[in-house]
């Protein structure tokens, strides 16, 4: 019989999934929006859907079906009435339980049958649910967190039977032994314990990095001489988080031996795992990986002992779309989920999106060593809506009645009934007609086009977060540029904090490209930067690959942050000289000051005697007296001149001031 891992197989990367146990009828997705989905694997239709109260906020992290046959939780109290064997048959047939790990430490209790939210289970962890596994007995169910412990659950009760420490590190995934004594918990090393004692059994080690995947792969040992206590000489698997290898390991009897036993080699990280259970010595175990890449791999072996070298996969199956068009080239599609249907011999493949996946059922044939399906996913999906549509009723409206439609101000027309296929063809426009404008089909309607048209040119808030919305979508340059040439910062913080969430990596990329042009248009994008890091700053946080997708933009802004140092010094130094420059222009500018005097005063006659005999002085020096009488008529010449000039000087005092003045 078929068995799968129901949460360990996948990891956190991606949105748990898990099918129901035995005779794989549904299939639980959770998808990113925080909704549990319940997918009817033989149609791919949608069975149940459930909204979590907390969806939002405490995100699903894995999921466990209850296996089949065992006691149902409670659901209301008192005492419950005996009932019948028809009636234990149909509710242990139609019982199905589905557990629900959060990311806030609570476990939902979801019943499939009924559709609703059976119970909580709450205060066993104050951390992320890593793993959830449902014991044989159904009201027992085992849990572990990021918070390093491992709990026991009662579900009838709803409260914890045990909990005990399971690593110094977080425990991401556990396992049931086939005969439900032992558990299997991994964290970086993988520790089996004795359910009775809450003890370990064994030690094993191997995995670099955290373990993601952990089921038993054998439920008798191999050698079946020696007596079998119920877990010595069964092999078991585990995958890890950025493996390449799953391991296999046996449990013996000694302790010596810790390390695994084989290992499967596939392309990438597996993120889901199923296998068949070897129920027999000569019979092979069956191992269904689905890698992130988004390949499957299918293996088959024998486990007979050590095996050295890695074993590589029997077949690998991949999806693409059908390459029709001159264009198109074939795409691949990823491929969710597989699992071992009942008989063995066939697979069910999940492939597409978590939000709605596409489920079928293929044949195994492992002689060719790597096949591709050619599958039009657009299509499979379009008959799928259009089955839903055709559901769909279209109510018969009366002529009289007037229906208004919300939204556009003065409609009052009356809605038409649908008419029939004949007056359909009627009323097709001839080729000799005109077409009506759209005013005059607005006229029609009796809409008030003067109502409809906003006021005034500028468009206002709302209108802006909607414009930048669809020119990002449609790539239209004129709407970007009308509004990103906006410089008021009041409308770029409140057009920013109403985009929605989705149009904010593009917007991104948007102003990075247009930073590459002149630095008007970059000092303009600086302001949108600032309110998109600032408003959006806690969602960009939570993108993975947030590096990559801002790589240029921080290059471009490390590229003009290494320049501005040097910018800074040319400008000082070309600030001193421009200061310097204009200073000497001012000192030449200012105007030569007349300093000749316009008033000279003589105060005694005694400096123009001084004045006289000095320039007496320069003639005698300057002429050559070769007779001595010459000298002495000259003397008395000089002496007589002195005297009138001093009388002539006081005659004409009064003369001499008035010209002064």
């Amino acid at each position: 019989m078929a068995a799968a891992a129901a949460c360990g197989g996948e990891v956190a990367a991606r949105p748990p999934l898990a099918f129901s146990p035995h005779d794989r009828r549904f299939l639980a997705v959770s998808g990113s929006d925080g909704r549990l989905r319940v997918w009817d694997t033989v149609g791919s239709r949608l069975q149940h859907e459930y909204v979590p109260s907390a969806h939002l906020s405490a995100a699903c992290t894995c999921l466990a079906w209850a296996p089949p046959g065992g006691r149902p939780p409670p659901d209301k109290d008192g005492p419950q009435r005996k009932k019948r064997k028809s009636e234990a048959a149909e509710v242990d047939k139609q019982l199905d339980i589905l557990a629900i790990g959060t990311a806030v430490g609570s476990i939902l209790l979801y019943s499939t049958v009924k559709g609703e939210l059976q119970s909580k289970l709450d205060g066993g962890h104050d951390s992320r649910i890593n793993c959830v596994r449902w014991h044989q007995d159904n009201c027992c169910l085992y849990s572990c967190s990021e918070d390093k412990h491992i709990v026991e659950w009662n579900t009838q009760t709803c409260k914890v039977k045990c909990k005990w420490k399971g690593d110094n590190s977080s425990v991401s995934s556990l396992c049931i032994s086939p005969d439900g004594k032992m558990l299997l918990s991994a964290g970086r090393t993988i520790k089996l314990w004795d359910l009775e004692t809450k003890e370990v059994y064994r030690h094993f080690t191997g995995h670099a990095t955290s373990v993601s995947s952990l089921m038993f792969t054998t439920v008798k040992p191999m050698n079946e001489n020696k007596p079998f206590d119920g877990i010595t000489g069964l092999y078991f698997l585990s995958g890890a988080i950025h493996d390449r290898l799953l391991s296999v390991w046996q449990i013996r009897s000694d302790r010596k031996e810790k390390n695994a036993v084989m290992s499967f080699t596939v392309t990438d990280e597996p993120t889901f795992i199923d296998l068949t259970v070897s129920e027999l010595k000569e019979e092979p175990v069956k191992l269904a990986v689905v890698c992130r890449d988004g390949q499957l791999h299918l293996f088959e072996h024998i486990l007979n002992g050590y095996c050295k070298k890695p074993l590589t996969s029997n077949c690998t199956i991949q999806i693409a779309t059908p390459g029709n068009d001159g264009d198109s080239t074939p795409k691949p599609v990823p491929i969710l989920a597989a699992a071992f249907c009942t008989d063995k011999q066939s697979l069910l493949l999940v492939y597409g999106n978590t939000l709605q996946p596409i489920i079928e059922k293929v044949s195994l044939n492992t002689s060719e060593s790597h096949i591709c399906l050619i599958r039009d996913v657009q299509k499979a999906l379009a008959l799928k809506t259009d089955d839903a549509v055709t559901k769909v009723r279209t109510p018969v409206v009366n002529s009289d009645t007037k229906v208004l439609v919300p939204g556009i101000p003065g409609h009052s027309a009356a809605v038409k009934t649908p008419s029939s296929g004949k007056e359909k063809k009627k009323s097709k426009r001839k080729p000799g007609e005109t077409e009506d404008s759209i005013e005059e089909r607005l006229g029609a309607l009796d809409i008030d086009v003067s109502k409809v048209k906003t006021p005034g040119g500028l468009p206002q808030t709302d209108s802006f977060a909607v414009l930048l919305v669809q020119g990002l979508e449609s790539n239209d340059e004129d709407i970007l540029n009308k509004v990103l040439s906006t410089r008021k910062e009041t409308l770029i913080k409140n057009t920013v904090a109403r985009m929605p969430i989705h149009a904010v990596i593009p917007l991104l990329h948007e102003l990075t490209k247009r930073l590459q042009g002149n630095p008007y248009s970059a000092s303009q994008m600086v302001r949108w930067l600032k309110f998109v890091f600032t408003l959006h700053a806690s969602y960009l946080s939570t993108l993975p690959d947030l590096i990559p997708q801002l790589g240029m933009l921080y290059q471009l802004m490390e590229s003009r942050v290494k320049t501005l140092q040097k910018l800074s010094r040319l400008h000082g130094r070309l600030f001193l000289l421009v200061t310097q420059v204009a200073a000497s222009e001012t000192v030449q500018d200012v105007t030569e000051v007349n300093q000749t005097a316009k008033l000279v005063y003589e105060d005694e006659s005694s400096e123009e005697e001084g004045s006289d005999d000095e320039m007496i002085a320069d003639k005698d020096s300057d002429e050559n007296w070769d007779e001595d009488e010459e000298k002495e008529e000259q003397s008395d010449e000089q002496d007589m001149t002195v005297e009138k000039e001093m009388n002539g000087d006081s005659d004409l005092e009064p003369e001499n001031e008035s010209e002064e003045e």
